[in-house]
């Protein structure tokens, strides 16, 4: 069993296309072709329930923290029930994009995006000290290539960058407490922030460059870097030298008039208003320069906020609660496709090790389908050994029919499943049995 450190668990397709792969491989009878049609329609409404059940518990434990919530909470929770739900909600969201084949992002890769040249041209600060808890998945990698304005916009530089196909960013603030102590009792500051402290906040993007992930962080310090401060700085400090040259004169006028005020002295040479005037042409002319200056500074801030609020809203995908919804949607969506991959492959081919289903499963793929994954056949045999029904065969009564696995591994690893139309019998039975209110 081969094991790819530079592929995915994901697979590409969706799960009705899975279906329609299978099928044409031409390994299936016409007959067989329906009924395994039928087995991934039940089996796929079978995981849409049992997901479900995964659905309620996150928004559940998610509502004590909903920044959006637009009803009202029955009972308050305490302080230790909020815990205890932040906790679950956590582990949950956890299982549930894993079973969606999202990988978790590791301490070594935050650093090396940290530490990568971002293609917005800012310098950006995330303080994680803010959060007291936060969590990244990201699934499906690639390269994008952009190209880049240089030498004032006259040429155009290709830039090939490393991106995430999809991220989900969990983040949860500390107290308001935490920020009036950072803000030393400043409430203006604590109540300008662009989030609400203690809240939980939940996000799911698309085609996220590597090096730009800090932007996805609604506490992200936005600055100019060097390079940018010095294309703005240097030129004025040079036009402005030749300006304060230029106005000395009507300056020195300026200050001895003040002078002569500030001191009840005799403007001595000053009482001419043609000099006064001049002065006060000078002022406002150096007056006018700074503010000129200030407010390039201000509109070279504003070009590169529009940049990363461009990156954020074309490349927002969900948020909050909603997230929970997509999330539950992919995972129940890859395991299907798991299991229906794993079981077609077990009926269509001479008995397999869970090694050689592996292998058969990753070059069919690759070989048909130009498709390379790392296809996650732990999960998959798990599955369908958890599913247990009973086969009610005519004559024999229910209570005397033992339960039967959809797959089952002999002594030397091999795996068999049940023939399509029994599997089909027990997905049924468990369908049918989902609920026992009816006695």
């Amino acid at each position: 069993m081969a094991v790819y450190a530079d592929r995915e668990a994901f697979i590409p397709y969706r799960k009705a296309d899975v279906v329609e792969l299978c099928i044409e491989d031409g390994k299936l009878s016409p007959a067989d072709a329906k009924k395994f049609r039928e087995f991934c329609e039940i089996l796929g409404a079978y995981y849409h329930f049992d997901f479900h059940h995964d659905l309620e518990a996150m928004k559940q434990n998610f509502s004590a923290f909903d920044p959006d919530a637009d009803t009202k909470p029955r009972i308050i929770p305490t302080p230790e029930q909020k815990q205890e739900m932040q906790g679950k909600l956590v582990e949950e969201l956890s299982s549930v994009l894993e079973k969606a084949n999202y990988r978790k992002l590791t301490e070594q890769e935050l650093q090396n995006a940290l530490e990568q040249e971002s293609l917005i041209t800012l310098r950006m600060h995330v303080d994680f000290n803010d959060y007291e808890t936060w969590t990244l998945y990201h699934r499906g990698s690639g390269q994008q290539t952009v190209e880049l304005k240089k030498m004032f916009g006259l040429k155009k530089v290709p830039l090939t960058m490393d991106i995430f196909e999809r991220v989900v960013l969990l983040i949860k603030f500390k107290n308001r407490d935490y920020f009036l102590q950072k803000f030393k009792g400043n409430k203006k500051k604590v109540d300008a922030l662009n989030f609400e402290p203690g809240k939980m906040y939940l996000y799911m993007y698309k085609n996220i460059p590597q090096a730009d992930l800090e932007v996805l962080f609604p506490n992200v310090d936005i600055s100019m870097n060097f390079k940018d401060l010095m294309m703005l700085w240097v030129p004025a400090a040079g036009a402005g030298i030749a300006t304060l040259i230029k106005v000395l004169p009507n300056l020195i006028i300026i200050l001895g008039v003040l002078s002569a005020v500030m001191f009840g002295k005799e403007a001595t040479g000053l009482s001419d208003p043609k000099g006064i005037i001049a002065g006060l042409s000078g002022l406002a002319v150096l007056g006018g320069f700074v503010f000129k200056q200030y407010i390039a500074y201000k509109n070279k801030r504003i070009q590169f906020l529009k940049q990363v609020s461009d990156t954020l809203f074309f490349k927002n995908l969900v948020c909050n609660a909603g997230v929970f919804n997509a999330l539950i949607d992919a995972a129940e969506d890859e395991e299907c496709k798991e299991v229906f991959l794993a079981y077609y492959h077990l009926l269509t081919n001479p008995p397999l090790t869970k090694e050689q289903l592996d292998d058969t499963i990753e070059q069919w793929l690759e070989t048909k389908f130009s498709t390379k994954i790392d296809f996650d056949v732990d999960k998959a045999l798990q599955q369908m050994e958890k599913m247990r029904g009973k086969i009610v065969q005519e004559g024999v009564s229910e209570e005397d029919t033992p339960e039967k696995p959809l797959l089952v591994r002999d002594d030397k690893g091999v795996c068999h499943v049940l023939a399509i139309d029994d599997a089909k019998t027990m997905i049924d039975y468990i369908w049918d049995n989902i609920f026992q209110y009816n006695e």
